[in-house]
């Protein structure tokens, strides 16, 4: 799972969420400023890989169409001349091993704050509070843009 890179890199962390969104904007700006390329992460894994809940069979997973689906949202979030810059990796593995792993090396790893799966009320996500404290790297860990017009506030 260990990675090596020659050149400056900083690894983003994307499961479609918003905060994963934010993060991988985040990552492009910092990474321009400080002349690395960006590597965005996306994890997948067979249900019941790890610990016992049913059979690891997926029948429905299709290997290619998420992998497609990481560049469309990459292409989404940053358009097209953005999306060109950036490398996309689908890794098999459990998310916070996947990112920890890729991000070996790395100058930064940037993760939003809140993943699609867990708990509303939680301030910070399980993936993200792992990496910030088992990663090798510094952390980044963003949160959601919001936009004014939808939350329903109001300028004065």
């Amino acid at each position: 799972m260990k990675r090596q890179e020659s050149a400056l890199h900083v690894v983003v962390g994307l499961d479609g969420s918003p905060s994963s969104h934010a993060a991988l904007r985040w990552a492009v700006r910092h990474a321009s400023l400080i002349g690395a390329d960006v590597v965005a992460v996306a994890a997948w894994d067979l249900p019941g890989a790890h610990g016992w809940s049913a059979p690891a069979v997926d029948t429905d997973f299709d290997e290619e169409a998420a992998e497609q689906s990481l560049v469309d949202e990459v292409h989404k979030v940053l358009g097209e001349s953005g999306a060109a810059q950036v490398r996309k990796r689908l890794v098999r593995g459990n998310p916070v091993e996947v990112l920890l792993g890729e991000s070996e090396g790395a100058e930064a790893l940037v993760v939003g704050s809140r993943g699609l799966g867990g708990f509303r009320r939680t301030l910070l996500g399980s993936v993200s509070q792992q990496c910030a404290l088992h990663a090798t790297c510094p952390v980044v860990i963003v949160r959601p843009t919001v936009d004014v017009r939808d939350s329903g506030a109001q300028a004065g």
